[in-house]
């Protein structure tokens, strides 16, 4: 198993172009990792990487070696996936990655109670509204609540997830009630945006009579995190744009409205992007099976605890 560590470090290095930051994916020390790619340069017999103190790139011998190994590591993980089809007990660890209020509301129940069932299973999940590399970041599965750009990866369509503009009443009362994305425009309306590097979106997709229409929003509040949005429209600061399953208990309870009612968003798609070949891993299988599931149910009775609101429109 040593030698297949000491690969699989080669591999992530190779990948993330850095000692640190392949220690940091494997969770084991930069003098580890250094040490395991010059074991492996001993036993080839020749360099894999020119170092310097600012830079580290793969050698000719490096990029001709890492096909092959990356090969190893796929043949080794199918071995293992096609004996733990025929057990009873997965085992063995994910590393997951989801936008922050999905992550929150969604797939972290759903964890603690996969855990709890598969005690030889571990989940590391990462939470974070800004666009990951599933490939690049070592992840093995990744939620999203948008159309992948990436079409060389897999998706597993999980839900499609109603969103809302909403603001509170405070809001509404000090600045009017906005029936339509031209009013958000022309009336001036402070929009809370989702905004970090790299998002390829800065538009709000509405549903108009013509069909689907992109209005360039504007506000003077911007955040990386949707949960401080969240916050911000609860504090009558503006509207925001989000999914019914992140603010329904808010809407029932009327701390939030529905606004722009006659243009509402259009729907947004939930799914989990792999690569191909995660699909042949029965572990990732059956986490996608368990937390999909039980995804599916808490959307579902979220949106329908705010169907009344959002059928009936605002009535601040």
């Amino acid at each position: 198993m040593s030698y297949l560590d000491t690969i699989r470090t080669f591999v992530r290095v190779y990948e993330l172009g850095s000692m640190s930051a392949a220690g940091r994916d494997l969770r084991i020390s930069p003098a580890v990792t250094s040490a395991r790619i010059s074991q492996l340069e001993d036993h080839l017999g020749t360099r894999l990487f020119q170092r310097t103190t600012r830079n580290l790139s793969a050698t000719e011998q490096g990029r001709a070696f890492y096909p092959g190994a990356l090969a190893v590591l796929e043949a080794v993980e199918a071995a293992e996936a096609q004996v733990m089809d025929l057990t009873e007990t997965p085992r063995g660890d994910l590393f997951v990655a989801a936008p922050l209020g999905v992550g929150r509301r969604l797939i972290a129940p759903a964890v603690a109670s996969f855990l709890s069932k598969y005690p030889e299973m571990s989940v590391r999940l990462r939470l974070s509204d800004r666009a990951v590399d599933l490939t690049g970041e070592g992840l093995d599965l990744a939620f999203i609540l948008e159309q992948p750009a990436d079409s060389t990866l897999k998706m597993r369509k999980i839900a499609e997830c109603q969103r809302v503009l909403c603001a509170a009443p405070s809001y509404i009362e000090r600045m009017g009630l906005p029936q339509t994305g031209e009013d958000l425009l022309q009336q001036g309306h402070n929009c809370l945006n989702l905004r970090f590097p790299g998002a390829r979106e800065f538009q709000w997709l509405l549903q108009t009579q013509e069909g689907a229409e992109r209005f360039a929003v504007k506000g003077r509040h911007e955040c990386d995190d949707g949960a401080v949005l969240t916050d911000w429209a609860l504090a009558g600061e503006g509207i925001a744009l989000k999914p019914v399953f992140e603010v329904a208990e808010d809407l029932a309870a009327g701390r939030l409205v529905p606004v722009g009612c006659d243009t509402p968003p259009v729907p947004v798609q939930m799914a989990c992007l792999y690569a191909h070949r995660r699909h042949q891993d029965p572990k990732a299988r059956l986490f996608m099976d368990y937390v999909a599931q039980r995804m599916r149910e808490s959307v579902s009775a979220s949106e329908t605890l705010a169907q009344e609101v959002l059928k009936g429109g605002s009535r601040a």
